[in-house]
């Protein structure tokens, strides 16, 4: 498909510091080392001619299938051809415990089944996102590439004898019944490059399988759609950045919303849109390591430009994002190909609710507050209290001009309601109390004066408009009306009526200030499905829900978006939110229903 695979047969691996994604047919299109938001390494999902990869399949006609070893993100492929049977398992490697390992490591180990089966492996390997052709050298035989600082070596075992090309280090072999064959990329950088042995690959790789085996073992969700969940799980987790406990968005960039369209954005940042969301994820699957982790990482963040809250963060807590555009020719087309995000320095009211709503889950599963963060989140109160009368971007960061957001008012009641009852437990100072609660029914007076449609019977996106938007179903799901409220159930009633196509679920219709259109946003499906649950309406959340977690990729994954006449995924993936949101409709769905 003019050099591309279609977004949808991607798997993604990762070891919790980067990831890597994997297309169907053997090729790695995505890896950025040393972190989830380095420079690529493998790029060819954004240009198929620069990007390089690492393409590994047999030489003749094969048919494919894939899952994740169970309880794992340790992929394994089996390529059919007529003359026999082989299985790839790939895997980004966690160290152990004993050895001296790579300061990450791609492993790739190929096992015949039956029959015999000739293969070929070519390693095109593209520093800075396309932009640097490596240098070549060999270390004790072994081909090491270097650019800068960075080394990555080219290790094989009985898959043929690595032959450096004008543009690659390839090679071919066959496998034959109870052939195993490796491959292995080991990569610095500004350190010695350990080249491993193969024993260590395969003890790694044997390691990596059981590490995440035991951490699935400990998840503690028993209800409706386990596999799902469990998968979404695990997705998550892969965007967990281990050295600072941050959670990326996705873990790409520029993949396009529309085809050959201009919605292409850098996701490998963390949203405090997603805050609230995922520490509720976190400790609804018992990840109580990770949701400590992540609480302490966000309160850190946040302080570097408190009281103001930035809409993103990176991984490593900083706060700028410089948004730029890279010479690359894009995702069958989609250009332009941006790294950075100027969403960033975006007024976006909604996030202070979630940051607050986050701080309130923290505490209601029994955690304490230090004097520091209490004094802040009270600061964060009287920021909204002097700020909520203001425009802002809203949820989705319209490039348009700032508008009164329902959703983001919605919000901003949220995060005086929970920063009174911080108060009212004593876990916050409580001196300006007062104004909180007066300002938060200004908040009320404000929404439901001005935000509220008679005729449609319904919330709708900002002050004076009559349009809906399906980011109003937050304010149901965090519990700025009663599920009983007749203007939510109005609310609900009205977005289905609106923007709601089977399964799936526009977040709005209107004008955003991005020429060209998008698909339907996953997540909204899935608060959807929440908020009918949450509204009685239980067989159709379940209903519904049974619709759309058939719409994974064939290893349980989602994109952003999928374009409801193809089925093609599209946006970054895999994406958080709409895991996220798949595991938070599920658990109270099963709370509710069944």
């Amino acid at each position: 498909m003019d050099g591309y695979t279609e977004l949808r047969n991607y798997a993604v691996i990762g070891d919790g510091r980067c990831v890597a994604l994997i297309a169907r047919d053997g090729s790695v299109d995505w890896l950025a080392w040393p972190d989830l938001d380095s420079p690529t390494l493998f790029a060819a999902v954004l240009d198929h001619v620069r990007g390089g990869r690492f393409l590994l399949q047999p030489e003749a006609p094969y048919t494919a299938s894939r899952r994740y070893l169970p309880g794992t993100n340790v992929l394994e492929t089996t390529f059919t051809t007529a003359g026999g049977t082989v299985r790839v398992t790939d895997a980004l490697t966690i160290p152990g415990p004993r050895s001296l390992a790579p300061g990450r490591e791609l492993v790739r180990r190929i096992e015949g089944l039956a029959g015999s089966v000739p293969m070929s492996w070519s390693v095109q390997p593209r520093f800075g996102y396309g932009t640097h052709s490596p240098r070549l050298t060999r270390r004790a035989g072994v081909p090491v590439v270097t650019f800068g600082p960075e080394a990555v070596g080219i290790c094989a075992w009985n898959a043929g004898e690595p032959q450096p090309t004008s543009d690659a280090v390839a090679s071919r072999f066959r496998t034959d019944v109870g052939t195993r064959s490796l491959l292995a990329l080991p990569y610095a950088h500004r350190e010695p490059l350990v080249l491993p042995t193969r024993a260590d690959c395969e003890a790694r790789l044997d390691h990596t399988v059981a590490t995440w085996r035991e951490w699935s073992d400990g998840r503690t969700y028993t209800g409706p759609w386990y596999e799902a969940v469990l998968r979404s799980a695990l997705a998550l987790k892969l965007l967990v950045f281990a050295p600072s406990g941050a959670v990326a968005a996705a873990a790409t960039c520029s993949l396009p919303e529309e085809l050959g369209g201009q919605r292409n954005w850098d996701y490998r940042f963390s949203w405090i849109r997603d805050s609230a969301f995922t520490l509720n994820a976190f400790l609804k699957l018992g990840c109580a390591p990770e949701a400590t982790g992540y609480f302490w990482w966000l309160m850190h963040a946040s302080q570097l430009t408190h009281p103001r809250l930035h809409v993103l963060y990176r991984l490593d807590g900083g706060a700028r994002a410089p948004e730029k555009t890279l010479p690359l020719s894009g995702y069958r087309g989609s250009t332009p190909v941006r790294i950075g995000n100027a969403a960033a320095d975006q007024l976006q009211l909604d996030t202070y609710g979630e940051l607050m709503q986050t701080a309130w889950l923290y505490t209601a599963a029994g955690h304490r507050l230090d004097a520091d963060i209490a004094r802040r989140l009270a600061q964060t109160a009287d920021f909204i209290c002097r700020t909520w009368q203001q425009p802002d971007m809203g949820i989705w960061e319209v490039r348009s001009a700032p508008e009164h957001f329902t959703q983001s008012k919605m919000m901003c009641w949220v995060t005086l309601d929970r920063a009174l009852d911080l108060a009212q437990r004593r876990l916050i100072p409580d001196r300006h109390a007062p104004v909180w609660r007066r300002e938060r029914q200004a908040i009320t007076e404000f929404i439901d004066d001005r935000c509220f449609s008679p005729r449609l019977n319904s919330y709708v996106r900002s002050a004076g408009s009559d349009e809906l938007d399906a980011g109003l179903l937050l304010g149901l799901l965090h519990g700025y009306r009663s599920p009983d409220d007749p203007r939510m159930r109005g609310t609900v009633a009205a977005i289905q009526q609106a923007l709601q196509d089977g399964p799936y679920l526009n977040r709005y219709l209107g004008a955003d200030g991005v020429p060209g259109s998008e698909g339907a946003f996953l997540a909204c499906s899935f608060w959807l499905a929440e908020a009918l649950a949450r509204t009685g309406r239980a067989d159709e959340a379940a209903h519904l829900m049974d619709q759309l977690v058939p719409l994974a990729n064939d290893v349980g994954l989602y994109s952003e978006e999928i374009d409801p006449t193809t089925g093609e995924f599209l946006g970054n993936l895999p994406q958080g939110l709409s895991h996220l949101a798949l595991i938070s409709a599920a658990c109270a769905i099963g709370q509710g229903t069944r």
